[in-house]
């Protein structure tokens, strides 16, 4: 089932299904992992973000292209600061 969320005017619509909170426009504070910055993200995006971090544990590249991909693509600053 494709997931689109609507944020900010615009609709998003996820690269792969994810658990999502009740509102998923509600926005969280993430760290890049190795010291590089921060972001504030809505829960959505950050829930492609532990797709993205759980996808290279478990080296599933597909994955973690798709989300990589869809992270650069809508959220390109943010994408810029905690994964590249």
């Amino acid at each position: 089932m494709t997931q689109i969320i609507k944020y900010n005017d615009k609709e998003y619509k996820l690269p792969f299904d994810v658990g999502l909170p009740e509102d998923p426009t509600t926005t969280e504070t993430i760290e890049n992992r190795f010291g590089g910055g921060s972001c504030v993200l809505p829960a959505f995006a950050v829930a492609v973000y532990d797709m993205i971090m759980g996808a290279e544990v478990v080296q599933d590249w597909d994955t973690h292209r798709q989300g990589l991909d869809w992270f650069s693509k809508n959220f390109t600053k943010e994408y810029m600061v905690l994964l590249d």
